[in-house]
């Protein structure tokens, strides 16, 4: 009996990203779901928070290693009628992550999270289309809220804020990113050719419809997207915001 063998990975993660990439795009195109954006330019309130010096080693890419600008985004939607609260919400992305990024382009892998779901310490590595990955360490977590930082190989240096909340009768679900560009290709693809933006706009829009959808609720006022951008030229020391909200 003939015994086809498996593709090679490599392979199998090329056709992902351009299969996936192509419907990840058809899909944004025909998206009939509000977005609301905004850019305008950011200031010392923009400052990402402190990342815990017991987490920090060699393989984190802190974004005071990125270059180009520091841009500031959030992604958010109000949710009307759910049936989860804030803290089982964040339950659900602590426990099963990849249930909320469009599968068809992006995959996640972890071999460290257990029936706690993720704990602080525990690592995962994003699949994403192109030639980077995206390896992320997860250095804050609470009951309604998980904060991930960007480990060397990652497009981005920064961190990444996943959080719910109660407002009145409505659900507010967010997703905050304070980075710089990892390096100067990123730079270009990000800053100057819009690509790579567009392409995490993407994700991150699919993830915050992914929440709606599982937190039982319908989506209030399509979603709402921010970014604020602050210039900064060549290597700099970005401020960051201490676990007390000062300087």
């Amino acid at each position: 009996m003939l015994r086809l063998s498996r593709p090679p990975r490599a392979l199998t993660v090329v056709t992902r990203w351009l299969l996936g990439t192509a419907l990840v795009t058809w899909r944004y195109l025909w998206e009939t779901t509000p977005l609301h954006r905004t850019e305008c330019p950011g200031d010392e309130w923009d400052r990402p928070p402190q990342v815990p010096p017991e987490a920090i080693d060699d393989r984190v890419q802190l974004i005071s290693d990125g270059c180009g600008p520091v841009f500031h985004r959030r992604f958010h939607v109000c949710i009307a009628a759910a049936e989860l609260g804030a803290d089982q919400l964040i339950d659900r992305v602590i426990h099963d992550f990849k249930h909320f990024v469009p599968s068809e382009v992006v995959d996640v892998r972890s071999d460290e999270a257990g029936a706690q779901g993720l704990e602080v310490g525990d690592e995962m590595l994003v699949e994403m289309p192109g030639p980077w990955n995206g390896p992320v360490r997860v250095v804050h977590r609470e009951n309604t809220l998980l904060r991930l930082v960007t480990l060397r190989g990652h497009l981005e240096a920064g961190q990444v804020q996943f959080r719910a909340r109660q407002d009145g009768a409505v659900l507010v679900f967010e997703i905050e990113l304070w980075a710089r560009c990892s390096s100067r290709l990123v730079h270009l693809l990000y800053t100057r050719l819009r690509f790579a933006k567009e392409v995490q706009l993407n994700m991150w829009v699919r993830f915050c419809l992914a929440a709606v959808a599982t937190s039982g609720g319908r989506l209030v006022d399509g979603v709402h997207v921010s970014t604020r951008r602050i210039d900064t030229s060549g290597d700099v020391a970005v401020p960051v915001m201490s676990a007390t909200g000062k300087a």
